[in-house]
Order: C-alpha cells, then sequence, then structure tokens
C-alpha cells in the first residue's frame, strides 16, 4: 500500500499539471460514472493529501481517492492510451504548456464525490500526518501513552498516526531500538518526540526521492553514490539476513494485518 509520501507526491504532481484548468472527467469502467458526470468539465482548484487519502477540489465538490493495496495512477501527455480494462476514472486537460495531460486511476479502494462535511468527517478520524506542516506529534502520543496496544500496531493505526505504513513503521522503530512488541504505553513523551522528528524527517525525504531510505551512509555496502535498493533499508523485507549494525537474523511476524520485520538483538526493549 502506498505510504504518505506517494500520496503528496501524487498531490503535488497532478496539481502542478491539472490545477487552475478544465478538467475532463470520464470513467471508462463506468464504475465512477454519476461521479465523473458531476465533475466533467469543471475547473480543478487544488489537490491535497492528508496521510493516505488524496482530495481533489472542485469548487464545492471534493474527490476522495484512497489507493488501498491495488490501486495507482498513471499519468502522461499528449493523447491518451485507449482505454482498457478497469479503468476506474480519467482525467485529461490542456497542459501548463499547452501539451495535452492525462492521469489515469485503477484498482482504488475508494473513488467518490463528496460534500464538505463528508470531508471534515473522513479528517476528523485520522491522527496527524507527519508531512503537514503544523502536525503535531503531542496529539499521536496521547494515543500512544494511553494504550497497552503494541507500538507496532498502533503506529498503522491511521486514527493515531497518518500515513505512516509498513516500511516506516519497520523502519523507524529499528532506528530508535524499539521492540515492536513494547505497549505503546511505555513508550514515553521523550521517546517519542525523538522518533516523531525522525519520522517528519524521513518521510520528507521521500517525498524529495521518489522513495523510502532509511539507512545512514555509514550502514550501507556503499557509502557514496546512489543508494542501491538493496542498501535502502534497516529491516524491512530482509528475513533472515543479518542486521546491518549486530549481525542477527532479522525475524518477521504478523501484526495489524502486515508483514513485521525486526531485529530480536538490536531492538530487544
Amino acid at each position: 500500500m502506498p505510504e504518505g509520501h506517494t500520496l503528496y507526491r501524487l498531490a503535488r504532481e497532478q496539481s502542478e499539471l491539472f490545477a487552475g484548468r478544465p478538467v475532463n472527467v470520464t470513467s471508462p469502467q463506468g464504475r465512477f460514472e454519476a461521479g465523473a458526470a458531476l465533475l466533467d468539465g469543471r475547473v480543478l482548484e487544488d489537490v491535497s493529501s492528508y496521510g493516505k487519502h488524496l482530495f481533489a477540489d472542485f469548487g464545492g465538490d471534493t474527490l476522495h481517492v484512497h489507493l488501498g493495496l491495488y490501486g495507482s495512477f498513471t499519468t502522461g501527455t499528449g493523447p491518451p492510451p485507449p482505454a482498457r480494462g478497469a479503468l476506474r476514472m480519467r482525467w485529461e486537460a490542456d497542459g501548463p504548456a499547452g501539451i495535452g495531460v492525462w492521469t489515469d486511476l485503477r484498482g482504488p479502494t475508494a473513488c467518490e464525490v463528496l460534500t464538505a462535511p463528508e470531508v471534515r468527517s473522513i479528517l476528523a478520524r485520522l491522527g496527524p500526518d507527519p508531512l503537514r506542516p503544523r502536525a503535531d506529534g503531542r496529539v499521536a502520543h496521547r494515543r500512544i501513552g494511553a494504550s497497552r496496544t503494541a507500538i507496532g500496531a498502533l503506529l498503522m493505526d491511521q486514527s493515531v498516526l497518518a500515513g505512516v505504513g509498513n516500511v516506516y513503521r519497520a523502519e523507524l522503530l529499528f532506528r530508535h531500538g524499539v521492540s515492536p512488541f513494547r505497549p505503546g504505553r511505555s513508550v514515553d513523551e521523550v521517546l517519542w518526540g525523538r522518533m516523531w522528528a525522525d519520522l517528519v524527517t524521513l518521510m520528507r525525504a521521500g517525498v524529495r526521492m521518489g522513495r523510502i531510505v532509511t539507512t545512514r551512509p555509514e550502514d550501507r555496502s556503499r557509502r557514496r553514490g546512489a543508494v542501491q535498493r538493496d542498501d535502502a533499508h534497516y529491516v524491512y523485507r530482509r528475513t533472515g539476513l543479518p542486521c546491518r549494525i549486530c549481525g542477527s537474523e532479522v525475524c518477521t511476524d504478523v501484526m495489524a494485518g502486515r508483514n513485521l520485520y525486526w531485529c530480536p538483538v538490536c531492538q530487544a526493549h
């Protein structure tokens, strides 16, 4: 499932390409036909993200998209390709340089037109998003610090923290030597403050690079140059491989419905 930095980049890209212009909205598949008819030909004002949610403002009506596990956007210039398969929604417009632009949406969990109160209702259910300019990590800690639930599960709870997924969960916990099985209430405010600041830094880096890199240069096989895929993470998808720090085998289990990765030595507490 795409994590928060991916949605942030998508929102920025779509704003740059489509905002301020009338957009031709269609649903070749037909499942979004009524919503497409409501938005078709209207001027897109802005596209923003919050956590794993995308919101496109068409002036009074808002398109809400949640990609889920299988959703994806594809964007291009010039004439769009022939519409095939389960193409939920297509946008077309005259781009910034007068060249046609298009974007296709396939396989989302949610693709719907919402009113302003409905958008506010979604946002009210979400925890702070580390990529938002004035996000307050203390809001998340109020939930974490009062919970007996494992911190590894709390980090995946979007009502606690918005935008964090499986990769950031595993890597953040490793970077701070925190066991994923540790109860949330044992993560004190000072420790959480360091974790929150680190998470903000990592996710902003993810926006810049378009990928998640969590390793420090001294812990990679190559300390200079582009970060290779095998060097990008400490524990995520490294089951059975040696920990980059202590050499112990990286473990895996299932927590909150997703595979969890951790080092049993570096994250013993």
